[in-house]
């Protein structure tokens, strides 16, 4: 991950998202959905990635912010 990129993963039975190098989750939340929305307003105010972890932690998706600034260039 590039510094400042946005995690959104499972901790002790709720889903948290930290900023990389903060060793505290930045906020908590009862549903992945809820953490993935407040990743991914943390990630566009930013201007980095977000990624997101399945239950088990492997990366489940990837998204850039702003989307001009994607390295891969496919659409979708």
């Amino acid at each position: 991950m590039v510094k400042g990129d946005i995690d959104t993963y499972q901790e002790d039975s709720q889903w948290k998202t930290r900023a990389e190098g903060n060793q505290q989750a930045s906020s908590t939340h009862d549903t992945k959905d809820e953490a993935q929305a407040r990743g991914r307003e943390m990630a566009a105010d930013r201007g980095v990635e977000h990624v997101i972890k399945k239950q088990d932690g492997t990366i489940g998706e990837k998204n850039t912010y702003p989307r001009s600034c994607d390295p891969r260039d496919i659409e979708g």
